[in-house]
């Protein structure tokens, strides 16, 4: 899958005027004691568990009945142990980047978080399902920051609500009407953020291209191209669920989607139906 090379000068200017999240020092602290030769359990569990807050939440999310542990995880060193360094420093970094948010913007950010996580718990919930191997993590990360340009547009302007409407009304994704109306979109500014807070590469290339319909044109075999069908199917599956439709970019991808995931359309329909009892 070919990378889409944006002009970072160009996006550095777009950016500028948004409140793009600062990357928390508490997060820079864990990745360097995790990045280090020998890196310390004791240490690690320790400065995770010294933020109450992110503790609790790391545990709330691996105790999830989306994320299929046999058995309950109560203490953060036991998830370190059990999960290992790459699963906790996504989880982190997930939870931090939520709660780093802040301020009044035109829609319910609430409601929108909402929304991701139920998305990043359908991807999880399609990757252990299915055959092909893609880490957790990675799914997790991709479902919840998928659109995480979208809050930037919502603190920043008044009348965005509006333009999520519009697109809602015409079955369509937002991305055209921000670039009429802003001269800039939710998966540039989302890859804006992942970027800077030093996501994976593919999963800031996966945020920027994630409306992209040529995307799976060429079918390379590739991890990036099953996390794509997965965040495609994932999205479906949650408006279906919450909302009783189909998601916009649906109509047009559902079958490469579905080759790719190696599951056929009543596969599919049954997974939508366990994930619904669930959900």
């Amino acid at each position: 899958m070919p990378m889409i090379e944006l002009d970072k000068e160009k996006m550095s200017s777009v950016v500028a005027s948004f409140q793009v999240p600062v990357k928390p020092e508490i997060l820079s602290e864990i990745q360097s004691r995790m990045d280090e030769e020998y890196p310390n359990i004791d240490e690690i569990a320790h400065l995770i568990s010294s933020d109450v807050g992110l503790s609790a939440a790391i545990l709330k999310i691996i105790n999830s009945p989306f994320y299929g542990m046999n058995r309950r995880i109560s203490e953060i060193k036991q998830a370190v142990m059990m999960l290992g360094l790459n699963t906790i420093n996504a989880l982190v970094t997930a939870v931090l980047l939520k709660s780093s948010f802040q301020g009044n913007a035109s829609i319910s950010l609430e409601r929108f978080w909402d929304d991701a996580l139920d998305v990043a718990n359908a991807m999880t919930f399609i990757g252990s399902k299915i055959k092909a191997q893609i880490p957790i993590e990675m799914l997790y990360t991709i479902g919840l920051f998928h659109d995480c340009g979208i809050p930037l547009l919502a603190l920043k302007y008044n009348d965005y609500k509006s333009i999520l409407i519009e697109a809602n009304s015409q079955g369509v994704n937002s991305i055209a009407l921000e670039e009429k109306n802003y001269r800039t979109n939710h998966a540039v500014l989302g890859f804006y953020v992942a970027s800077s807070w030093h996501l994976p590469k593919e999963i800031c290339q996966l945020i920027l291209q994630h409306h992209d319909e040529n995307y799976l044109q060429q079918l390379d075999g590739s991890q990036e191209q099953l996390a794509f069908s997965a965040l495609k199917a994932a999205e479906n599956m949650v408006e279906r669920v919450k909302r009783f439709k189909l998601a916009p970019d649906w109509h047009y991808l559902q079958t490469d989607v579905l080759n790719i995931l190696g599951i056929s359309q009543e596969d599919y329909t049954d997974l939508e139906e366990d994930f619904n009892e669930i959900f």
